[in-house]
């Protein structure tokens, strides 16, 4: 077969990596992405939900029932595009354990696939074969069940093949593939006998991804309950802050499923892994019970992509394709800016109460590659500040950061994979032996973060800016949770970038003033008869002296919606009143402070 086409499709799947052999989120192996969904179901690591989810509310509203839900475990797949594996060993007879974990292996069989899919439709063979007439055995390779989905897939494999790419891989191998001018036949696509999706009027997708509309339910429970979101009319009475980043800790289907259920929880969007195709649930305009925290669901659109966060899985680029033209379109239609204060993981939303910051989930995990994610989104993360400017930007190297987390398995301490990693390690001294900093939301006892896969206490991820604290060699501190957190940082392979912006610090006078983890309004905002939502602080404080990188500023807001039909008095308002608060990048989750309480500053100061 023409090695473009090879190239291409494996760029789209992989990106050319091995991931060390092991799978991705929907149970693909190797640079082919050869499925085996199956088998990696059944491991140990997959007999439970290790993703530590259960127990936070998703609606986060204090002033209804909490919403608890719990996903179940990862039930078996059926579908054949997550079983590629089995017949790739059929044709070439190379065992499944080689096609796993065996590069050369994984490619031929990747190979192999494609040429029987041309061979099925009567295609043109042969590595001398024009690759613009693979365009319907790329288009299968997708494992697309619907014709647009295929298409969309086949055009991005061959959009690479027209700009050509290169890259050195998470194995050390420099491939390239060459600029090709090549204009697919896409008339091959008919010959899958693919179903045709339905785009419906007002379906909140670009045109060029593959998107279809599966509603979530809206009904009465009975009781005075109702599920399984809220109605709203978005933007135009609230404005959508943030779009928040999830991983499903399950399959595609079965979260579908979940999401189609009154009674369970609801989010915006799911994505798909082996081809990256979409479906809707909930309109921008209403709001999702997906990010445990009832300021950021308000103000917020969720988008939940096929993964597990826990255990070591890595996420197709075929995924973040379609997510990030996904997130630019909803961004640019809704004003919404593309970078970390707005783009967010479920991992950055912080908790409502002090009670509940434990159990705030803390996905998409630390192998969401975030660099790689903007440079997608077209907003690449730049050197806007120099040594001394006062904040730096965390950026590692995704494909050699590759820090020693455990607990990816059954066994909590057992190592993960080896494998790239958006997170850099926070300690408490500028030395790789230092124990790691705390964080009291986490552990109360006043105990050292761990390597835990589940444990953000002592991390800092690609894209977050924070205030420098201090430099020392290779090693810079910067400003976090209250204290100095030490990161490796040398001159030569630096794993930040310096920037500018704006700091918050405590007015003069004041030695420490509140954080709070949502910006609801004062008391007398409340029109009379309707409950006023406590401003209660988390158990952090900000402390003079210390400075911290300004996200927004926002205006206390409340949105009440609590019954089924807007009947309860002022349901389906939004509260707003004089008070102000401060978005700034507090640890790893965003916090608030009250405007009044803080100095707003250029950095340096």
């Amino acid at each position: 077969m023409p090695e473009s086409v090879l190239l291409g499709v494996s760029y789209l799947e992989s990106r050319w990596d091995t991931n060390a052999g092991t799978p991705s989120t929907s149970g693909g192996y190797g640079p082919m992405h050869l499925t085996d969904a199956e088998y990696v179901t059944a491991l140990p690591s997959r007999s439970g939900n290790h993703h530590d989810h259960d127990g936070e509310d998703p609606r986060g509203d204090s002033s209804r029932p909490a919403r608890n839900v719990d996903s179940g475990g990862v039930p078996a797949p059926a579908p054949e595009a997550l079983q590629t594996l089995d017949r790739a060993a059929a044709i070439t007879g190379a065992s499944e354990a080689d096609l796993r974990t065996t590069p050369s292996a994984n490619i031929a069989g990747g190979a192999a696939l494609l040429a029987s899919y041309q061979r099925s439709i009567g295609g043109p063979a042969g590595s001398a074969s024009d690759p613009a007439a693979w365009y319907g055995a790329v288009a299968r390779y997708s494992g697309a069940d619907s014709a647009d989905a295929a298409a969309a897939f086949a055009d991005e494999v061959f959009a690479t093949i027209r700009t050509g790419a290169t890259r050195v891989t998470d194995d050390g191998q420099r491939v390239a593939l060459a600029a090709r001018d090549v204009v697919p036949a896409r008339d091959w696509l008919s010959r899958l006998g693919l179903r045709k999706l339905a785009r419906p009027d007002g379906l909140e997708c670009p045109t060029d991804i593959s998107c279809e509309w599966i509603p979530a339910p809206y009904q009465e429970l009975g009781g005075g309950d109702y599920g399984n979101h809220d109605k709203g009319n978005r933007p135009q009475q609230q404005k959508i802050e943030y779009i928040v980043i999830h991983d499903t800790e399950g399959y595609f289907q079965p979260s579908v499923d979940l999401v189609l259920d009154p009674t369970y929880v609801s989010w915006h969007y799911t994505l798909r892994s082996v081809d990256g195709h979409i479906a809707q649930h909930v309109k921008a305009k209403d709001v999702g019970w997906h990010a445990g925290n009832w300021y950021v669901n308000a103000k917020s659109i969720g988008l939940e992509h096929e993964g597990f966060a826990a255990q070591g899985t890595w996420y197709t680029e075929a995924m973040y394709r379609t997510s990030a033209k996904l997130v630019r379109h909803l961004a640019l239609r809704l004003g919404i800016p593309l970078d970390r204060n707005h783009i967010i993981g479920h991992d950055n939303v912080p908790g409502t109460l002090a009670a509940n910051v434990r159990g705030m989930h803390w996905d998409p995990g630390p192998y969401w590659d975030w660099s790689h994610y903007f440079d997608l989104l077209k907003a690449p993360f730049r050197t806007l500040g120099w040594p001394g400017s006062g904040l730096v930007t965390i950026d590692p190297d995704f494909a050699t950061n590759k820090p020693a987390f455990v607990g990816c398995g059954s066994d909590p301490v057992a190592p993960c994979p080896p494998r790239g990693s958006s997170a850099v390690i926070l300690r408490t001294a500028p030395h790789p032996a230092a124990p790691l900093i705390k964080d009291i939301g986490l552990r109360p006892g006043g105990e050292d973060a761990t390597m835990h896969i589940s444990d953000h206490g002592a991390r800092a991820s690609a894209g977050q800016t924070y205030a420098v604290a201090d430099r020392q060699g290779d090693w810079t501190a910067i400003w976090y949770l209250g204290q100095k957190a030490w990161f490796h940082n040398p001159r030569s392979a630096p794993t930040a970038k310096w920037a500018t912006g704006l700091v918050v610090t405590p007015k003069a006078g004041k030695a420490t003033i509140p954080v709070y983890g949502r910006a609801y309004p004062e008391q007398a905002a409340y029109p009379e008869g309707m409950p006023y939502q406590t401003i209660a602080p988390l158990q952090y404080t900000l402390a003079a002296g210390q400075r911290y990188a300004v996200g927004n500023v926002l205006p206390g807001e409340y949105y009440r919606a609590v019954t089924f039909d807007g009947s309860s008095p002022g349901d389906w308002t939004v509260i707003r009143g004089e008070k102000k608060y401060v978005q700034f990048q507090f640890g790893h989750r965003l916090m608030f402070v009250d405007l009044a309480d803080v100095s707003i500053l250029p950095s340096p100061i």
